[in-house]
């Protein structure tokens, strides 16, 4: 957890102090999404990014160690955005409303940065930094919607039934959805994953009554 740590002590100082260096450090992640979609992962190195980011190599090195470590970072920017819209959505709204508009959410984070949450879910088997990001972010969203479904009349505990468990696996099923539609050549791939995620969502939890 070491690694993830880091990064979030990173992003906590970008957001209580901003300064040149946090501009900078913006500058490296916005330059490494660009080039996550534009030459994929395995072309992308520490001097590409620079050179996008507009400074040297060895400037890029006093904020990240590595690729992977940008990587991180750029995937735990994302997430941060992510958790904030899903506990919007939860609000106190209605559990129906609260889980549509937290897909809906989802679903608008999956098209407008899909190319590093599809990156987080390929390369967290193999680069520990991410997936310590994406899993956290992944059972942060399933405890928000689990506090959701309690509140539609699901059981609290540990149990394989109550509500911890059955929104643990929903928000799995859900990652896997989107990044299956995200990766789909179809425009309305997301559009129709959300419909399809709500009715799952909506008849386990039994909201379409």
């Amino acid at each position: 957890m070491a690694a993830v740590d880091a990064v979030e002590s990173r992003g906590r100082r970008r957001r209580a102090t901003p300064t040149k260096g946090d501009r900078r450090e913006r500058a490296i992640l916005d330059a490494a999404e660009q080039q996550l979609g534009s030459d994929g992962y395995d072309r992308m190195t520490v001097a590409t990014v620079a050179q996008a980011a507009g400074i040297t190599r060895g400037a890029l090195y006093f904020y990240f160690g590595s690729k992977n470590e940008v990587l991180a970072a750029l995937v735990e920017r994302t997430v941060t955005a992510l958790r904030a819209e899903i506990d919007a959505a939860d609000d106190g709204a209605p559990p129906a409303q609260a889980v549509r508009q937290g897909l809906e959410q989802t679903a608008r984070m999956w098209r407008e940065h899909g190319t590093v949450m599809r990156a987080a879910v390929e390369l967290s088997p193999t680069v520990p930094a991410i997936d310590a990001v994406w899993r956290s972010a992944v059972e942060a969203l399933a405890d928000t919607m689990c506090r959701v479904a309690e509140r539609a009349g699901a059981p609290a505990g540990s149990g394989p039934r109550d509500a911890a468990a059955v929104t643990g696996a929903l928000v799995w099923m859900t990652e896997r959805v989107f990044y299956q539609a995200s990766a789909s050549a179809g425009p309305d791939a997301l559009d129709g994953a959300t419909d399809t995620l709500s009715h799952v969502w909506s008849r386990t939890l039994g909201l379409d009554r």
